[in-house]
């Protein structure tokens, strides 16, 4: 099996996971639990890291942090080894605590930040237990489990600053109470869906569209890498922006310009395309399109709202789609 690629860089963001060895718990008791979350935000303090999201389960536990110092080696060799200290010492054990290494996904914060706090958020109805209960009991279930960090995007004045959840709720609508309840709503809307992320995970270690894989492998993949990762090497050979934008303009007429100055459905499908096939970032994606690189993603969600219901728009996309797949103009 090839290795996990472990990539570091300032202001990289990260789902971290780590399970019990043996598939042992790591949480014996509620107290091991508050020294748990105690031990964490002390690394994050001592490595200036930032916390998004958690939550503890009986034998793993999910976190999703940003690492302004690109140190998360750091952050979790200091983290793990004073949790597993402390609970050796409390349980008059020896040994290895955790199954391994603890498991990082790089992750796209722009596109996947919000994405990820949900999906960690809904871990404890994951449950074999729970799979056959009703949406709404899921949900109950959900907001009566004590060891996330739920209550501070859903109760207001909830936490003591651990989290930081100002960037997810910015999506709902702000930090608000009209934010906070958009985001329960998502969630709802979540577990109905049987919602997951991980079919979207690329070579076991990247969460991002096509453009952030792109800029990663050529970035911080050498060539020795990308031999032990073979699905690094399956990322397509991405299209030219002006190919890209030549085909939207044959098929509805609309050249950049007119898109540029358009709020609507085609606009966001240049947004679109030239993200997921043209391995532009957000960044290069707004300049070009005359928006500011924090609208990419929401535009880009817009229309896959907007496809969802408008079967004409959705043969459109397919068809572009097709063309750019197979390189035909």
């Amino acid at each position: 099996m090839a290795r996990q690629l472990r990539i570091q860089y300032p202001g990289a963001v990260y789902h971290v996971t780590c399970r019990g060895n043996e598939q042992r718990k790591i949480f014996l008791d509620d107290e091991d639990r508050m020294r748990f979350l105690r031990i964490l935000a002390q690394s994050l303090n001592i490595y200036s890291a930032k916390l998004y999201a958690f939550v503890l389960m009986d034998n793993h536990f999910h976190v999703l942090l940003e690492t302004p110092l690109g140190n998360l080696s750091e952050i979790m060799r200091h983290f793990n080894i004073s949790y597993t200290g402390y609970f050796n010492r409390r349980h008059k054990r020896v040994g290895h605590l955790y199954q391994g290494r603890y498991k990082s996904i790089l992750v796209e914060k722009e596109a996947y930040l919000s994405v990820l706090s949900r999906y960690i958020h809904l871990n404890p109805i994951r449950l074999k237990k729970l799979q056959k209960s009703s949406a709404k009991e899921k949900l109950e279930k959900l907001l009566n489990y004590s060891w996330s960090s739920l209550p501070v995007y859903i109760e207001t004045n909830k936490g003591d600053g651990m989290i930081d959840c100002t960037l997810v709720l910015a999506d709902y609508g702000g930090d608000t109470e009209k934010g906070r309840k958009a985001y329960l709503k998502q969630l709802f809307s979540d577990i109905d869906a049987g919602f997951n992320v991980n079919e979207a995970i690329f070579g076991q270690s990247i969460l991002g569209g096509e453009g952030f894989i792109h800029w990663v492998k050529e970035t911080f993949l050498g060539e020795s890498e990308t031999r032990e990762q073979p699905s690094v090497g399956k990322i397509k050979n991405y299209q030219h922006k002006e190919t890209i934008l030549e085909l939207i303009e044959k098929e509805t007429g609309k050249d950049l310009e007119t898109l540029r100055k358009e709020k609507g459905s085609l606009r966001r499908m240049a947004i679109d395309l030239l993200y997921r096939f043209g391995g532009l970032k957000g960044p290069e994606v707004g300049a070009l399109m005359g928006i500011d690189y924090t609208a990419v993603s929401q535009e880009r969600k817009r229309l896959r709202e907007a496809i969802a219901q408008d079967r004409e728009l959705k043969e459109m996309m397919a068809r572009l789609e097709n063309c750019l797949s197979t390189s035909k103009i």
